[in-house]
Order: C-alpha cells, then sequence, then structure tokens
C-alpha cells in the first residue's frame, strides 16, 4: 500500500520536504530559533467576517489570528511544568534525561486582585520555530503573520476556583511533530466547562521551548520511518504514564516541577486522579489509545482522525488494535484516506481495533473536514486564507471544506459530551444519535 498523505499526517514518519508543502497546513515546524513577542486578545468572528487585508491589514502589518471564546460558565487559567523523568533516557538525544514541557489548565476565579494579561499561544522561540515553517508551507513572507502575537483566552498563574472535591482530569497529545498549542481551542472549551486539562510536548518531535529560553529543536533519527515510528509512539505512551505520575505527586502536595517554581494555591487539590480521561490528535489519538490498553488509571479516551499503524505496507499495527479497549472509546474521522471514508467500516487498523473493543465506543465522522479539522488549524487557516489568498489546496487539503465556525462549535460540543458522560456520568443525548444542531457529525455504526 503507498504511504498516503493522510498516512504521512497520523504516521510519525519524517515527512519528506518535497511532500511536506503539499501534505501540511500550518505543518511540522522547522530547526530555526529565536524570536519576538506581541500582545492581543482575541474571538474567531463568523465565516463572513472579514480578516486581514479586507478587514484592513496593511501590507506592513501582521496578521495576529484569533481564536474562538471557550462558551462554559468558567473563567481559564494556564501555568507551565517543567518535569524531568530522572529514570528514562530520552530515546532521541544519547545521554540525556527525558525532560517535558508541560500546561495545565484549570478553571480559574473570575477576579482576582492584580489580574495578569492572557497567556501567549506560544513562547517568542517556539513561536518563531514554529512560524519559519508555517509560513514557507502557506507561501506567506516572513512576518505576515504575528505567530507569537496570538493570545489565548486563558491568565497565567490565577487563583484556582475553589469548590469541595476534585476536578477530572484530561490529559491530551498533539499530532506528529505538532507542538501542544495548536490544541488550545479543545482545551479553552472543557477547562471552561469545569476540567482540568494537562497539555504534552513531547520534546524533540516539534521545537519545545524551556524554562530560560532554551529551545529543544526536532531531532535526526538513523532509521527507517517504521523505526522512527515505534520509537515516537513508545515515548510518547511512556510521557503520558510520566505526567501522570507528576500529578499524583502534585495532588499529594508536592511540587514536580524541575526548578520548582511556585505553583497556583490549591492546583494539587483540584485534580481528582479517579477520574481520568486522555485524548490526542493525529498520533496523539494513537498514544491515547496505546496509553490506555497499558494504563488503568485512564478511563476514557478519544483518538481524532489518528492511524492505529506504524506501518501498513509491513502490517505493522499498535497492540492497542489487536487487543481492543474494555473501557470507552471514541474515533473521530475526516474526510478520505486512500480513497475511503476514515472510519472503523472503512481504515483496516479502526476496524479490527472497533471488533476487538468491548467497551463503550463511538466513531463520529466528518465527511466535508479533513484531517486538521481537530486541531487549532481549523480556525486559524480560515483567517490566514482570508488575508492572504493561501493556495486552495493548502487550506482544503488540511481542513476540507466543512464550515469552520459550525464544525469548531461540534467538535467542541461532541468531545465535551464524551468526558462528561465517561468521568461525570452525565448521560449526554448528543452521543446517542445525529443532532439537527451538529449536521456535519455522522454517527458510523
Amino acid at each position: 500500500m503507498t504511504l498516503t498523505r493522510r498516512l504521512l499526517l497520523t504516521s510519525l514518519a519524517l515527512v519528506p520536504t518535497a511532500v511536506s508543502t503539499s501534505a501540511y497546513a500550518i505543518p511540522a515546524p522547522a530547526t530555526t530559533a529565536p524570536a519576538s513577542a506581541g500582545t492581543a486578545d482575541s474571538v474567531l468572528g463568523s465565516p463572513s467576517s472579514a480578516i486581514g487585508e479586507r478587514a484592513g491589514v496593511r501590507a506592513e502589518e501582521s496578521l495576529r489570528p484569533r481564536l474562538p471564546e471557550p462558551t462554559g460558565p468558567h473563567r481559564v487559567g494556564t501555568t507551565e511544568l517543567h518535569l524531568v523523568d530522572r529514570d528514562r533516557r530520552d530515546p532521541w538525544v544519547a545521554d540525556r534525561q527525558r525532560e517535558l514541557m508541560v500546561s495545565v489548565w484549570y478553571p480559574a476565579r473570575a477576579r482576582w486582585p492584580g489580574e495578569s494579561p492572557t497567556t501567549p499561544y506560544f513562547r517568542p522561540h517556539a513561536a518563531e520555530a514554529f512560524g519559519a515553517s508555517a509560513d514557507v508551507q502557506l507561501g506567506l513572507r516572513p512576518g505576515q503573520v504575528d505567530w507569537a502575537g496570538i493570545r489565548t483566552h486563558a491568565r497565567t498563574s490565577p487563583p484556582v476556583l475553589g469548590r469541595p472535591g476534585g476536578r477530572p482530569v484530561v490529559v491530551f497529545s498533539p499530532g506528529a511533530r505538532i507542538p501542544r498549542a495548536l490544541g488550545t481551542v479543545l482545551v479553552e472549551e472543557l477547562v471552561s466547562r469545569g476540567y482540568v486539562v494537562v497539555t504534552v510536548d513531547h520534546t524533540h518531535e516539534a521545537p519545545v521551548e524551556f524554562p530560560g529560553g532554551r529551545l529543544e529543536l526536532p531531532a535526526p533519527f538513523d532509521g527507517t520511518p517504521t523505526e522512527r515510528n515505534h520509537v515516537a509512539l513508545a515515548a510518547r505512551v511512556a510521557d503520558v504514564r510520566f505526567v501522570l505520575d507528576q500529578l499524583g505527586v502534585l495532588a499529594a502536595g508536592g511540587n514536580p516541577d524541575a526548578g520548582r517554581r511556585r505553583l497556583p494555591d490549591g492546583l494539587g487539590g483540584m485534580l481528582e486522579l479517579t477520574r481520568v480521561g486522555v485524548f490526542g490528535h493525529s498520533a496523539g489519538g494513537f498514544a491515547a489509545a496505546e496509553a490506555m490498553l497499558v494504563d488503568r488509571r485512564i478511563d476514557a479516551g478519544i483518538d481524532m482522525d489518528g492511524s492505529m499503524a506504524y506501518s501498513f505496507e509491513d502490517n505493522d499495527l499498535g497492540d492497542v488494535v489487536g487487543h481492543g479497549l474494555d473501557r470507552p472509546f471514541m474515533l473521530m474521522g475526516a474526510g478520505l484516506t486512500s480513497g475511503l471514508p476514515h472510519t472503523h467500516r472503512d481504515a483496516p487498523e479502526w476496524r479490527e481495533f472497533w471488533a476487538n473493543s468491548t467497551g463503550w465506543k463511538r466513531d463520529l465522522y466528518v465527511a466535508e473536514g479533513e484531517h486538521f479539522t481537530f486541531a487549532d488549524q481549523q480556525v486559524l487557516l480560515p483567517q490566514i486564507d482570508a488575508a492572504y489568498d493561501v493556495p486552495p489546496e493548502r487550506v482544503s487539503g488540511s481542513i476540507g471544506t466543512v464550515d469552520p465556525v459550525r464544525v469548531t462549535a461540534s467538535v467542541r460540543a461532541c468531545v465535551t459530551a464524551f468526558f462528561d458522560q465517561h468521568l461525570r456520568h452525565l448521560h449526554q443525548r448528543l452521543l446517542d444519535g445525529p443532532s439537527p444542531r451538529h449536521p456535519d457529525v455522522t454517527f458510523i455504526r
């Protein structure tokens, strides 16, 4: 079987330069560094909103894309943790311990003295590295998009929103070679609905900026794409499990940050680690399923358009495919792969996983979407295209032709409903079948 565009995106293979320009939109980051920072608060307008040059962006200015506001009742706070696994060597760089940067997103108090500004979407050096590649992939001149200036809706380290008992915890793993920031739209929605969400950068896949401005870049690998996929997936699963270990330290009153930086008071007390979910996009979805297979602490998970194969040509499938899962799991697919809908009926490894899974399961499909419908590209790309007329194939090939505002609302609603049902045990009618409020989402039985 030929390695299709979706397999390049959903596997962990190192994508050749000749393919990546057409295969990615807001893609795998480049290996350059340093930077500038900017400011801005933001909200995604309706599909007809004027953006960019049609909204008055002059040639000498930069477009600063906006994220949609979360719709839940809670304000969003975030803080970073620098984690060091002293019992594990980094699989990509010899003689180093495995280090991770994660963000803990949590419901925050509505008002407090000395309220901080909104948190940047990227750290400055990470923004520069990501933007250097994205600009090339999108056919833009450097500086046309102010990647460093994008803002989230979260405040940095505000007081936690107190309440009796803890809150369910969800871990997010991004796509192959994609920074954790690209899951912010879904993450902020979950937090606004009362969850604590932990987003993980898998070091040496994407540029990761550590405290003090140190930037770790994607690492070279002397092996086949399939071998690289095995190394990366094993690292991701171990990363997720290590993060859960460190959240246990935090919940017990400790501070797992390597620099012992001060954390928001009461953060550990928010964590209810008896109710844990995991979700991921692309390779992160594959990692979510594999982590659930080996770690009983995880109660429920979602794979958003991620293949569960290391190599289709060699029929080298994930362990979770043959074993299945006995706990709730949801597949979310979009567009076509090898000319067929990306559903458990048509994708061979999803079909086997589905047959072998005995837990609650759903397969939701967005026919007019594409691979990055489940990531922040779905809201960023239309704004960039409106400003600079990105080649159509780079837009539709990444996010399809689905209405961006409507599908973003639908994906947010479905992800939240899944965790509400399986971590809060509140039945969600949305998951029972098609809804006229979400016409782009098909239930695959």
